[in-house]
């Protein structure tokens, strides 16, 4: 901490400007704990702070990494694809989603945005998905929206839910099989959608290759696709969506 005393000073003495010194922490890399280098200053370039991705990681490194970003100052650090067994071993304190399969360590804090974010699934298989990109979305401190087994099998399910579509800032739209419904929502809504194909589905579906290919060929515009089964990339960039402008919707 004696870099940032340091410019901190400079900045009291008039050596260099406010923004300049703004900059230099921007650029300040990383803290290097051997096996990972946390990115502690995520959060003043891109307004949150380093994910740790669980999965393939120790209890223990997950727990040096969310503690050395918590004492560098970060306040709310993610941890996704975390196994509900893992998180019982978890050395920092920790809240854990057991179907999102996300752990918080840090704050909790409320929405800070006005805008709403849908997240919709064509069925119950893919709450999972859903549930990935709905809990990274509200702990990112957005406002959430579920709407569940909605698919395009059982359309007037969708539809009586009009309103909803129609005042949303951001849909998620999550489906395997065909994946037609984010073609389908992507006809009626008018903001942003986002597709989340899953690996929901028969043989021919192939793990949700089928899906992902549907959502790339989508005929509606606005739609864009994040990769097979990541709620959590699909959560995150709805999020940055809905804090454009502040306000939302």
């Amino acid at each position: 901490m004696n870099d940032v005393k340091e410019l901190l000073s400079k900045v009291a003495s008039g050596e260099i400007t406010p923004e300049e010194a703004e900059l230099k922490l921007k650029m300040k890399p990383f803290e290097d704990l051997g096996f990972a280098k946390p990115d502690i200053h995520r959060a003043l370039r891109q307004g949150s702070s380093e994910v740790i991705f669980g999965e393939g990681k120790t209890a223990e490194q997950i727990s040096a990494i969310a503690s050395g970003l918590l004492e560098s100052g970060q306040e709310t650090i993610l941890v996704t694809r975390l196994s509900e067994e893992k998180s019982k071993e978890i050395t920092v304190p920790l809240t854990y989603y057991k179907e999102a399969r996300i752990g918080v360590c840090g704050k909790i804090k409320s929405p800070d945005t006005d805008g709403k974010i849908l997240v919709v699934t064509g069925g119950t298989s893919d709450i999972p998905v859903a549930e990935e990109a709905a809990v990274t979305a509200e702990l990112l401190r957005n406002n959430v929206t579920r709407l569940y087994d909605v698919g395009v099998s059982g359309i007037h399910r969708l539809l009586s839910h009009s309103e909803d579509i129609m005042t949303a800032k951001v849909i998620i739209a999550i489906a395997g099989m065909e994946g037609a419904l984010a073609s389908v929502i992507g006809g009626l809504a008018d903001c942003p959608v986002i597709a989340v194909p899953t690996s929901v589905g028969y043989g021919a579906s192939f793990d949700g290759l089928a899906a992902l290919l549907s959502m790339l060929n989508s005929c509606a515009s606005g739609v864009s696709v994040v990769n097979i089964d990541n709620g959590f990339g699909a959560g995150y960039l709805a999020g940055m969506i809905n804090h454009i402008g502040g306000t939302g919707k």
